[in-house]
């Protein structure tokens, strides 16, 4: 339980950078999102989850 809140806490940091260093960026990509198909959308959620699932093994790998 340790390990999975400390992975949630650093992907909040993660999450909160750009909000914090370029909210003008990210208010005006968030425009632009609806103009984005779905199914480009999924495709990057896939592939990022898949990078997140490797770096995740990855780093389990050498705990282990």
């Amino acid at each position: 339980m340790n390990f999975f809140l400390s992975a949630l806490g650093l992907m909040m940091v993660f999450e909160g950078i750009p909000y914090f260093c370029f909210p003008k960026k990210v208010k005006s990509y968030a425009q632009k999102l609806p103009e984005i198909p779905d199914s480009t959308l999924r495709v990057i959620g896939f592939f990022l989850m898949m990078i997140g699932l490797l770096v995740v093994y990855l780093g389990g790998a050498k705990n282990g």
